[in-house]
């Protein structure tokens, strides 16, 4: 498979999923408003959905696909079905008990993590009910992470890549037609969440059964295989719990600054999800599994190669994304969000807040380029080291940052910190001679250079003063956000093509 071909596909299903999610909060928000019964939903689907990240799509995968690509090159096709049984068996009964246990002890949970809902015995005891029923979305959830990890292992990316789609939909459909039938009507969004993990997971069967890895119950704890995924999932597990801890300290510190401070930095990172992940988790995607194929056949220029690809068209394609939102962030922020409560003064806010995350956007997402090089080994432990580095890092710069830039100082922060973790990944890798760059980076800089001021030109020329922005209409405001987004995006690659870039110069095929 193409591996250019394969990107867009991850992204385009990425794009549609993010599309719909803003759809999802619009229908919720006029369906339901915001008070008891959404503030009940939101705590009781965050913790399931958290252990989501961590467990099920975060650790799990970065210790599964790397071993079950070492299987499938090296084992044949009969030991790789049996390790993909013996893990989904002992996952699913793990993570059954998990939810079972989420479902008996939803009081004690709801208790600790939001401790203020006991003052409010109604609003507790629906928030103990909504977690009961979202809770074993869990199961669910591990199950498609391992059966997304089986089919990108065999190239089949399209089937994953849209499984979150169905989420957002099952949300949609619950919350337009079901709520008048649930009493109360907020029970329609947590049963969306139960009946959008069921159908990302029926989703996967019938292509996995035609790859002939339909997992079967078969239950072998002492596995080898078994046991060397259980290995890499300690330390993957803290290397994701150190973001969302990150993640955390900075929701802390927001906290005691001014009113609206933690709404401000919330409406410019969805923007700042966007291009993260459409490209970031796209590119790590549809990498680690041609990377852990590369390592288990030890053909180490190849692995070398394919990580100079993924680090080329990263740049090629997030440099003008972080440039354009800096540049944009006006206007971007005034057409999404500048209408009713929210202010001119929010707007500006945002657009500090922002800008600050531009300065990060690329490191972000090399990050996700440059981690599988060591996922793809089985090495987790170095990323890990990594990011406890970063983590430190970021909390000396929020102390830093905090007085002079206030909010903005905390994406500032974290947006330096992710460039500090690409370049301790970046040369982790080079020290170890795991990646050696390829011939013609100073070239390829200089013509990206050269895009970029192009790029940056026209979008400085074509938006125009930030003031216009706060005056216009919301139609004026999207039929002229469009165009200037048109222009930026054709002078880029037109100046690329000039400068002899070509999209087959990009392609490259999976691992096989």
């Amino acid at each position: 498979m193409n591996l250019l071909r394969a990107l867009a596909t991850v992204s385009g299903m990425t794009l549609l999923s993010r599309i719909l999610g803003f759809v999802r909060d619009f229908v919720i928000a006029r369906a339901f408003g915001a008070g008891i019964a959404t503030d009940a939903f939101f705590v009781a689907f965050r913790l399931p959905n958290l252990l989501r990240r961590m467990f099920a799509e975060g650790a799990f995968s970065q210790a599964f696909v790397p071993i079950l690509a070492e299987y499938k090159n090296t084992q044949g096709a009969d030991a790789t079905r049996v390790l993909v049984d013996r893990v989904a068996t002992l996952l699913g009964l793990i993570v059954a008990f998990v939810a079972i246990l989420g479902v008996i002890g939803a009081p004690l949970i709801i208790q600790v993590s939001a401790p203020g809902f006991s003052e409010s015995p109604e609003k507790f005891a629906l928030t103990v009910e909504l977690t009961r029923i979202t809770f074993p979305y869990i199961l669910f959830m591990a199950l498609v992470a391992l059966a997304g990890g089986v089919l990108n292992t065999w190239s089949r990316f399209a089937i994953p890549a849209f499984t979150p789609v169905l989420l957002n939909l099952s949300f949609i459909g619950m919350a337009l037609f079901a709520a008048p039938y649930f009493d109360p009507p907020v029970l329609a969004l947590a049963w969306a969440v139960f009946l959008g993990g069921i159908l990302q997971l029926v989703l996967q069967a019938r292509p996995l059964a035609r790859i002939g890895m339909l997992p079967r119950f078969d239950l072998d704890p002492g596995d080898p295989g078994v046991r060397r995924i259980l290995k890499l999932m300690a330390p993957a597990i803290l290397g994701v719990s150190v973001s969302q801890l990150s993640l955390l300290i900075n929701t802390i510190f927001a906290s005691f600054l001014e009113s609206g401070s933690v709404s401000w930095l919330y409406y410019a990172d969805r923007l700042m999800e966007f291009p993260s992940g459409l490209l970031g988790v796209a590119l790590g995607t549809i990498l680690l599994p041609s990377l852990a194929k590369l390592h288990a056949d030890k053909r180490s220029e190849a692995f070398s190669s394919l990580l100079d690809w993924g680090l080329r068209l990263t740049l090629m394609l997030t440099l003008p994304a972080a440039l354009a939102l800096a540049i944009l962030s006006v206007p971007l922020v005034a057409t999404l969000f500048h209408y009713g409560a929210f202010e001119i003064s929010d707007v500006l806010h945002t657009r500090d807040a922002l800008v600050a995350y531009s300065v990060g956007l690329t490191g972000l997402i090399l990050v996700k380029v440059l981690a599988p090089g060591f996922y793809a080994r089985q090495d987790i432990r170095t990323p890990v080291k990594i990011a406890l580095i970063t983590l430190t890092a970021t909390q000396a710069m929020n102390l830093a940052f905090i007085v002079p830039f206030r909010h903005a100082g905390l994406a500032l922060a974290i947006g330096l910190a992710s460039c500090l973790n690409a370049g301790l990944l970046y040369l982790g890798l080079r020290r170890r001679g795991i990646y050696r760059p390829q011939p013609g980076w100073t070239k390829f800089w200089l013509k990206l250079l050269a895009a970029l001021i192009v790029m940056g030109s026209v979008l400085w020329l074509t938006a125009g003063p930030d003031q216009t922005w706060l005056s216009r209409s919301g139609s004026e405001r999207i039929m002229k956000l469009s165009m200037v987004i048109s222009a930026g995006i054709a002078s880029y690659f037109a100046t690329l093509f000039a400068l002899g870039f070509r999209p087959r110069d990009f392609r490259r095929r999976a691992a096989e």
